[in-house]
C-alpha cells in the first residue's frame, strides 16, 4: 500500500481530483445507506440537493488528494483571514486550531506548520488511528513531518496537546468527531442532538489557549487550496454543555460558506461507542 500511495503522489492534483470525483459519485450511487444519512444531514441543515451536489465528489477527492498531501511534492496554498492568526500569536499563549469536516483538513495543519513552525515550534494535533495495522503504520508516518507532530487519540496524546499548549504552542483537532461514551455531552448540530466532545473547551479552558477556526478550501482544477482562518467569535463558557453548544454552532458557520465541500455523509449523529 505505501508503494501504490508513493505511486500516486507524483500524479498532479487535478488528476487525483478528477479520479476522486467518481470515486464519490461510485461511492453514492452504490450506497443507499451512505446516499440516505448525506440526505438526511443536509437536510437537517436546511439545504437542497443543489446546495450540496458538488459535495458527493468532494467526498471522494479526500481520499484521492492523500498521496500527493502525504509523500508528493508541496501543493500551492493561499491565506485567508491570516491576520487573525498574526494578532493571536502576539498575545503569547497557545492557540488552539478547530476544524471541522470541511474541505481539506489535512492541508490545514500542514500549511500551518510550513508557514508559522520556525517561529511557534511544532505543531501538534490530533488524529483517530486506523483500526487496521498497516494503514495505522501508513498514516501515522505520512503524518508526522518536520514542524508537524500527529498523536492518537489515546490519553497519551491528550496529554501531549496540554504539554504543549501550556508550553504556548499550537495544537490543532477536529471537534466535530464523535467521541467515546463518557468523553462528551449531547449538544445540538444543525437542529439535531449530537453527541459533542467536550475535550476542545477543555483544553482552551485549561492552559488559557486562544481558538482559531480553521479550513482548506479546495480550488477547482487543482490549482491548490485556500487556508480560511477565523475567531471563535465568543468566550466559552465554563459549563460544558454550553461550550460544547458553542463549538458546534462555529462549526456550523464554517459549513455554510462552503457546504460544498462538507462530508455530509458522515455519520455525526451516531451513538457513541463505549470508553476503552
Amino acid at each position: 500500500m505505501l508503494t501504490l500511495f508513493r505511486v500516486l503522489s507524483v500524479l498532479p492534483l487535478w488528476l487525483l481530483h478528477g479520479l476522486g470525483w467518481g470515486l464519490g459519485w461510485l461511492t453514492f450511487l452504490a450506497s443507499p445507506t451512505y446516499r440516505q444519512r448525506f440526505r438526511t444531514n443536509a437536510a437537517l441543515a436546511g439545504l437542497g440537493a443543489a446546495d450540496v451536489q458538488a459535495a458527493v465528489g468532494h467526498a471522494g477527492r479526500q481520499i484521492a488528494e492523500l498521496p500527493r498531501l502525504w509523500f508528493g511534492a508541496p501543493v500551492p496554498v493561499q491565506w485567508e483571514g491570516d491576520a487573525v492568526l498574526d494578532e493571536v500569536h502576539q498575545n503569547g499563549k497557545g492557540v488552539l486550531l478547530l476544524t471541522p469536516h470541511l474541505g481539506c483538513f489535512e492541508i490545514t495543519a500542514q500549511a500551518y506548520a510550513e508557514r508559522y513552525h520556525a517561529a511557534r515550534g511544532d505543531v501538534t494535533v490530533l488524529y483517530r488511528p486506523a483500526r487496521k495495522r498497516w494503514l495505522h503504520a501508513l498514516v501515522e508516518g505520512a503524518r508526522n513531518r518536520p514542524g508537524l507532530v500527529a498523536v492518537p487519540t489515546t490519553l497519551a496524546g491528550v496529554r501531549q496537546l496540554l504539554k504543549a499548549l501550556k508550553l504556548r504552542k499550537t495544537v490543532g483537532l477536529l471537534p466535530d468527531q464523535v467521541p467515546p461514551e463518557g468523553l462528551g455531552v449531547w449538544s445540538p448540530f444543525f437542529g439535531r442532538e449530537a453527541y459533542t466532545m467536550t475535550l476542545s473547551a477543555r483544553l482552551a479552558q485549561q492552559t488559557g489557549a486562544t481558538v482559531v477556526l480553521l479550513w482548506g478550501e479546495r480550488l477547482p482544477w487543482g490549482r491548490g487550496y485556500v487556508v480560511h482562518a477565523r475567531e471563535l467569535g465568543v468566550a466559552l463558557a465554563p459549563d460544558a454543555a454550553e461550550s460544547a453548544r458553542q463549538i458546534n454552532a462555529a462549526m456550523e458557520r464554517l459549513i455554510r460558506e462552503c457546504p460544498g465541500q462538507y462530508l455530509w455523509g458522515y455519520a455525526r449523529y451516531k451513538k457513541p461507542k463505549e470508553a476503552s
